[in-house]
């Protein structure tokens, strides 16, 4: 594969996209489909912090069609009320970027809804962000869904009696578990999808080792990972290099249903899109098929 940039992206005109996260990858992700043309919707749970990451897009874009909305993965409550604030404002939905996360925090955390912060933000809550929104997905008649993994995810397992490490935390396992199950969950959703003829294409993607505040905002910034990012910074590529797997699974031609995508160099860590290695636990369907069924009751015990 040729070395693809954000300047081989297609023409957005008319389609819709949600991105989750307003910084670092989001923010990327958001500024190169808007530029495209995109009609782009920045999702994020720091009001200022998205309405900046908004602002600035509309700075440098004049042209671009672009808005901030308030959405919390880690409150199903607020999954919900996007969900319902989007059907009632858009008719379909053209892209979702299922992209926002949390990384490592030294202590176990949890959500508003009493899950594990990692698994619940990171998987979860795109999880029932993309059941959602599959009615509006649906009437696009060409959507994709892209859900970011990560090179954590081949040191996942998915641990079907603990998914929430209530017996165990160890914030590394528990983060590549959250990063697995984003993978088996695209792959699962391009089955579904196929086999009950929805018309909506779901891709995975990682961004390798990119320069983002992730290590800063959990484990913070005078942790070790903190200092490792801070200080060997030139070990992580920039942000705009590692939306680029994103982007491709977004809107590229080539792009295969049901595909996986990360960067082409240094053992996925950094380069250009190109196919990235599936872990071997990521294609157990017997395992991926219980874990959406496990999420799904997850939720249907949350709106009860």
């Amino acid at each position: 594969m040729r070395k693809w940039t954000a300047a081989d992206i297609p023409a957005q005109d008319g389609r819709i996209a949600v991105v989750t996260g307003a910084g670092g990858l989001g923010y990327e992700t958001a500024l190169a489909l808007a530029r495209a043309g995109a009609y782009t919707i920045i999702a994020g749970r720091n009001a200022q912090k998205g309405a900046e990451a908004a602002a600035r897009i509309a700075a440098e874009l004049p042209f671009a069609r672009v808005r901030f909305e308030l959405l919390d993965l880690a409150s199903l409550a607020s999954v919900a009320a996007f969900a319902t604030r989007l059907a009632g404002r858009e008719e379909k939905l053209d892209i979702l970027i299922n992209n926002a996360g949390v990384m490592v925090p030294p202590r176990r955390e949890q959500t508003r809804d009493g899950f594990e912060l990692q698994f619940g933000t990171n998987y979860l809550g795109h999880f029932a962000l993309t059941n959602q929104l599959l009615p509006l997905l649906r009437k696009s008649g060409d959507a994709r869904v892209v859900s970011l993994s990560s090179v954590a995810a081949r040191n996942g397992a998915i641990d079907l009696d603990d998914l929430n490490a209530e017996k165990s935390y160890k914030s590394m396992p528990v983060y590549s578990q959250s990063k697995l199950a984003c993978l088996m969950f695209g792959l699962e959703l391009q089955r579904r999808s196929t086999a009950g003829g929805w018309g909506v294409t779901s891709i995975v993607a990682h961004p390798g080792v990119a320069r983002t505040d992730l290590l800063h905002n959990a484990p913070g910034r005078w942790s070790g990972m903190g200092l490792a990012r801070t200080l060997l910074w030139f070990l992580f590529q920039p942000a705009a290099q590692g939306a680029l797997p994103t982007l491709f699974a977004a809107t590229s031609a080539d792009a295969e249903p049901g595909g996986y995508y990360g960067p082409d160099a240094w053992g996925e860590t950094r380069g250009y899109p190109a196919p990235a290695r599936v872990p071997p636990a990521a294609l157990d369907e017997a395992v991926a098929r219980r874990l959406w069924e496990a999420s799904d009751k997850l939720i249907q015990s949350f709106r009860s």
